[in-house]
C-alpha cells in the first residue's frame, strides 16, 4: 500500500499551526487537492483553529487552489479560528488583489507579524 507524501510541512508554534508547502509550483490538481485535504484536517483537528499559511516558498500558484484556500478559511471561521496569510510573492498577490481575496484573507509579509495576536 503507498501513501502520498505530505504536501505541506507544519509546526506549532505556541498552538498555532504554521504551514509551508513542499512544492515551490502549486498548480497540479491532485497536489492541490491533496493540500485541501491536509489543511482542512489541521483546521477539523483544533477547537479553536489558528493557522499561518506561509507562500514564501512558492512560485506558481493555480486559481483552482485559491478555491481551497477560501474553503479552508470558511472552515476555520466556522470554528471561530482565523487563517492567516504571509509571505505571498508579488505575482502572486496580484492574483489576490484583482479577485478582491486581499480584503477577505488576513495577509502578512512574514510569519512573525502573522503570528502577532494569534499566539
Amino acid at each position: 500500500m503507498s501513501f502520498a507524501k505530505s504536501q505541506i510541512r507544519v509546526r506549532d508554534e505556541n498552538g498555532v499551526s504554521c504551514v509551508e508547502f513542499v512544492e515551490r509550483s502549486i498548480i497540479d490538481e491532485v497536489v492541490i487537492r491533496q493540500i485541501g485535504d491536509e489543511l482542512l484536517r489541521l483546521v477539523d483537528g483544533a477547537e479553536k483553529p489558528a493557522v499561518v499559511i506561509d507562500f514564501s516558498g512558492v512560485q506558481h500558484l493555480s486559481s483552482a487552489a485559491l478555491g481551497v484556500l477560501i474553503n479552508v478559511h470558511n472552515r476555520a471561521k466556522s470554528r471561530n479560528g482565523q487563517v492567516r496569510l504571509c509571505g505571498i510573492p508579488k505575482n502572486i498577490f496580484e492574483v489576490f488583489r484583482i479577485t478582491k481575496l486581499d480584503r477577505i484573507f488576513h495577509t502578512c509579509d512574514t510569519v512573525a507579524q502573522a503570528l502577532q495576536g494569534l499566539a
